[in-house]
């Protein structure tokens, strides 16, 4: 009898317990990577899908372009009137939309990069052009 006892005892202690609702502390650790030195007010800003670019429109109508380590790389100037920015899926395009002007630009990026060929054998001018050509949708 005893025995029956404790055990109605522990299981309305357990259903006790679970019914009182759980407070977990959640807890994000976090701290600044870096900081970009824009020069300007930010009003926007995107990350290319790679995570190598990052995008940052200014109130004063620029696209700062830097790379993943925080150097600026380029600028581009579109405009005052933009007010946000999107990189595209491929990460080839950027699209600024303007609610002012209701307008949507496409711009087509094209990333240029040195290539160390010091030491390399060649054929022809050592300082001519060469074009490489990325057909993605063949891999």
């Amino acid at each position: 009898m005893i025995f029956k006892q404790i055990g109605r005892f522990l299981i309305l202690a357990i259903v006790a317990l679970l019914a009182i609702p759980f407070q977990a502390d959640a807890k994000v650790e976090w701290r600044i990577d870096k900081s970009l030195d824009t020069g300007q007010p930010p009003l926007d800003v995107t990350i290319s899908s790679n995570g190598q670019w990052i995008f940052v429109l200014t109130t004063e109508g620029s696209i700062l372009i830097y790379s993943s380590e925080g150097k600026l790389e380029d600028t581009i100037a579109v405009g005052s009137h933009i007010d946000r920015i999107q990189v595209g899926p491929g990460g080839e395009q950027l699209f600024a939309t303007s609610r002012q002007k209701k307008t949507v630009d496409v711009i087509a990026l094209n990333f240029i990069r040195k290539i160390n060929v010091s030491g390399s054998p060649f054929k022809g001018r050592a300082d001519a052009a060469v074009t490489f050509t990325v057909f993605s949708d063949f891999q």
